[in-house]
């Protein structure tokens, strides 16, 4: 049994993403309509995954757009304000993660009681948003630090809109990975949000690193989850949940529905 079944309460977990709009700060946000805008949106669609069945859901500041490797701190204490806002209606658990800062994702998680995180916590990275060393050896020492052991850690090792800069095949990263760092899941991702994790990758990883959960991290549709299914112990789903499976979109009850009844039969017929 894997922590996913301690944790979320099922293997092959559905962990959906709730995007939160921008916050103060990014190029995007909405001065006009404010926080509690961005609080109603999140509202909607952390309603909308719920009542559609997902096993788990994170919170992620998805239209940060462009990304920094160190956020600032109004970021973070804007996500926090959603998360305590709705943090009575949250009835499954849930993550956190404030991207590409792997050391702040920790912080408000351990503020705001999630029980696991995501990102990009191994390796050095050419991104469309700058060089990103990661540097896991001082992040895991702060983790330590603000006793945040109990928080699990879900590693992306092939992130979107990033090149590894090294010439190690994915086999080799996620070897090395799960050796020097122990994360307690590791993601593998297409090119960018909603693009498909590809199986073969998928595979090798999970022949790679066997006694690690993986998780498929984008491009999860009702057409593809149960070949995706097969292979990883669980998946992170975002965009195909929201209105004509655009990034862009709010979510859709129904397309939860929907991608959550075909997860229910592959689960009846596989998880024992």
């Amino acid at each position: 049994m894997s922590w996913l079944k301690e944790t979320i309460g099922t293997e092959k977990a559905i962990i959906a993403m709730c995007h939160m709009q921008a916050m103060p700060g990014d190029p995007g946000y909405d001065a006009e309509r404010g926080m509690d805008w961005v609080v109603e949106k999140a509202y909607h669609d952390l309603s909308a995954l719920q009542d559609g069945g997902v096993d788990a859901v994170m919170f992620s500041n998805e239209f940060s757009l462009p990304y920094l490797t160190k956020v600032d701190t109004a970021t973070v204490a804007a996500m926090a304000t959603v998360i305590g806002e709705l943090k009575r209606h949250i009835r499954i658990p849930f993550g956190v993660n404030v991207l590409w800062d792997g050391e702040k994702t920790i912080d408000l998680a351990k503020a705001c009681g999630a029980d696991f995180v995501r990102e990009i916590y191994s390796g050095v990275y050419a991104s469309d948003f700058g060089l990103w060393n990661t540097d896991y050896g001082r992040v895991a020492r702060h983790r330590r630090n603000i006793n945040a052991q109990d928080v699990k850690l879900i590693f992306n090792i092939l992130p979107e809109a990033a090149k590894y800069l090294s010439d190690r095949d994915i086999v080799e990263t996620a070897r090395t990975t799960v050796f020097n760092c122990k994360p307690d899941a590791i993601c593998v991702s297409g090119l960018t949000a909603g693009a498909e994790t590809d199986t073969q990758v998928l595979a090798k990883v999970k022949k790679a690193v066997p006694n690690t959960v993986v998780l498929a991290n984008t491009g999860c549709r009702p057409d593809t989850i149960e070949s995706q299914l097969a292979i990883a112990d669980g998946a992170v789903v975002g965009t195909t949940f929201k209105v004509d499976g655009k990034f862009e979109n709010e979510v859709d009850e129904e397309r939860v529905k929907a991608f959550m009844e075909v997860v229910r039969n592959f689960r009846k017929q596989t998880v024992a």
